[in-house]
C-alpha cells in the first residue's frame, strides 16, 4: 500500500540550481569526461564516500546489489522523504525477508557524479549493520545503479575508482588483458569460470559479488560434482547477508580458472543451502566470484557493452589465507580506557627544561572511550576454543599491543598468521581480565583418530 507522509531521516536538500536536463534515475560527470574516487579496502571490501541528500556517507561498492539499500541510520540523522512505499526485500541469509521503505527522486552525488533522482531501499532493521564487521561506519550498499552508467575501472592496488563517461572512453592496446562476456540477471553480473575439484574440471556461472570478502563461494550440487565432501573442510560462519547469518563449510579447491588466469588452492566457502535457497532459484547460478580473487585484477566494468576486462596486479600470486585462530571479532560499542599522558619536562620553577635538570613532574592519566572489540563467534575444535574463549569475551590486548590502538582489520590479520604463531590475548570477561595464549593451527589439520 502506498502512503505519503515525512520522515526525520536526512536533512533534505532541493538543488534549484542543478541542471535537471539529466535522465530520470542515472549518474552524469557535469562538465567533465571522467572522475576518480579514492576509497578505502577494509577486508577486501571498497568503502566509498556517497552523499545524499546533502549528508555525507559512507557505502559499499557491491556488484551484488540493484538499487542502493541504505541501513544504520541512528536518531541524529533526519531526511524528509515523500511518497514512500513499504516492501520487503530478501538477501542471503538464514532468516525472513526484511521490510523496507522504498524512497524515489533523491539526490546522489559520488565524486562528481550525480544523480538528481535515484530511487533507495531504506532498511530500519538495526542488525542489518554492517559498521561492526568493518571497525569503520558503513551507511548502506550501491551497485547496478552506479555502474550501468559509466565505465568503471577498479584498481585494488592503488585503492582508486574511476567513472568514465561511454561515449568518450577509449580502450588501451592491452596484452595481458582478458576480456570476458558479461550476463545480468536482475541487474546482477555473471561471468563464466572453470573450478578443478578434485580430478574434475567444471564449468561454473558466477555472481561477480564486490560486497563478499571471500575469495569463492559455490552452491553444492551432487548431480554436477559440485561438494566439498571430497576436500577437507571445516564448518564455520561464512557472514551475514540482509536475511541473517550464513554459516556453511569452508574448504579449498585446487583451482579457479577465468581464461588464461588460473589461481590454485583458493579458498571457497560452500554455504548451507538453508540460506541460499532463493539465490539458487536463479538458473545455472553455481555461486559467487568475490573480492579476495578481484583484488588480484585490475578491472572494468562495461555493463551497457555487457563485458569484464581483467587484467594481473601486484596481489595475484598472494597466498590464499584462512582465519587459523576461530575467533570472529566485531566492533560493539566502546570501552572506557584509562591513558598515561606524558608530561612535559619542567624545572622548579615551571620552566621547560630539556637537560631534565631539577625535574618536578606530576603523572596524568585522560579517560577515554575506545572501540570495543568482541568476539562473536568461536569456531568448533579451534585453537580459540581449546583456550576457553567464549562469545561476548571482550577483547583487551593482542601480542602486548592494546586492542584500541588498532584497527579491526590489522587484529583480524594476525588471525591469518603461520602455523605455530604465538597469540596472546588479554580479554575481559564480565568484571575479570584473563589471559588468554594459543598457536595458530593449520585449519585442515587431520584430526587423529582414537587408539
Amino acid at each position: 500500500m502506498k502512503y505519503t507522509r515525512k520522515i526525520d531521516f536526512f536533512t533534505w536538500i532541493i538543488l534549484f540550481s542543478m541542471s535537471f536536463s539529466f535522465a530520470q534515475g542515472e549518474f552524469n560527470l557535469p562538465g567533465k569526461q571522467k572522475d576518480k574516487i579514492k576509497f578505502q579496502l577494509i577486508n577486501n571490501l571498497i568503502v566509498l564516500p556517497v552523499e545524499i541528500n546533502g549528508v555525507e556517507l559512507s557505502f559499499l561498492l557491491d556488484t551484488g546489489v540493484g538499487k542502493p539499500i541504505l541501513f544504520n541510520i541512528t536518531n541524529t540523522d533526519s531526511l524528509k522523504m515523500n511518497n514512500v512505499e513499504t516492501i520487503f526485500l530478501r538477501g542471503l541469509g538464514e532468516g525472513e525477508t526484511v521490510r523496507a521503505l522504498r524512497s524515489k527522486n533523491n539526490f546522489f552525488k559520488i565524486g562528481d557524479a550525480v544523480n538528481v533522482s535515484q530511487e533507495l531501499y531504506v532498511v530500519f532493521d538495526q542488525e542489518i549493520n554492517f559498521t561492526p564487521m568493518l571497525g569503520i561506519p558503513v551507511h548502506g550498499i550501491i551497485g547496478y545503479s552506479l555502474f550501468k552508467d559509466f565505465i568503471v575501472e577498479i584498481n585494488y592496488k592503488s585503492k582508486v575508482i574511476k567513472l568514465n563517461k561511454r561515449e568518450s572512453y577509449t580502450y588501451k592496446p592491452c596484452r595481458k588483458c582478458e576480456t570476458f562476456a558479461l550476463s545480468f540477471h536482475n541487474n546482477k553480473p555473471y561471468v563464466d569460470g572453470e573450478v578443478t575439484l578434485g580430478e574434475d574440471v567444471l564449468p561454473v556461472k558466477l555472481l561477480i559479488d564486490t560486497g563478499s570478502s571471500d575469495a569463492l563461494w559455490l552452491f553444492e550440487d551432487d548431480n554436477l560434482g559440485i561438494t566439498a565432501e571430497n576436500n577437507n573442510y571445516f564448518q564455520d560462519f561464512l557472514g551475514r547477508g540482509l536475511s541473517g547469518n550464513v554459516h556453511g563449510k569452508r574448504s579449498k579447491i585446487s583451482a579457479f580458472r577465468l581464461k588464461d588466469f588460473t589461481l590454485k588452492n583458493v579458498n571457497t566457502a560452500f554455504p548451507d543451502s538453508s540460506a541460499i535457497k532463493h539465490a539458487k532459484r536463479i538458473v545455472d547460478r553455481n555461486g559467487s566470484l568475490s573480492a579476495e580473487i578481484l583484488r588480484r585484477f585490475n578491472i572494468i566494468f562495461d555493463y551497457k557493452s555487457a563485458k569484464l576486462t581483467l587484467k594481473k596486479n601486484g596481489n595475484f600470486n598472494a597466498e590464499f589465507r584462512y582465519n587459523r585462530s576461530g575467533i570472529v571479532l566485531e566492533q560493539h560499542g566502546f570501552r572506557l580506557v584509562k591513558e598515561s599522558v606524558k608530561n612535559k619536562s619542567l624545572d622548579n620553577y615551571g620552566r621547560s627544561n630539556e637537560d631534565n635538570i631539577n625535574i618536578s613532574t606530576v603523572k596524568s592519566y585522560r579517560v577515554g572511550l575506545k572501540p570495543a572489540y568482541t568476539i562473536i563467534e568461536v569456531r568448533q575444535n579451534s585453537p580459540a576454543q581449546k583456550a576457553g574463549l567464549l562469545e561476548g569475551d571482550v577483547l583487551i590486548s593482542i601480542n602486548g599491543k592494546q586492542a584500541y590502538e588498532l584497527k579491526l582489520q590489522e587484529v583480524t590479520r594476525c588471525f591469518r598468521g603461520k602455523v605455530g604463531k604465538t597469540i596472546r590475548l588479554k580479554i575481559e570477561r564480565g568484571n575479570k581480565v584473563i589471559n588468554v595464549e594459543f598457536q595458530l593451527e593449520d585449519v585442515f589439520k587431520k584430526k587423529e583418530l582414537p587408539n
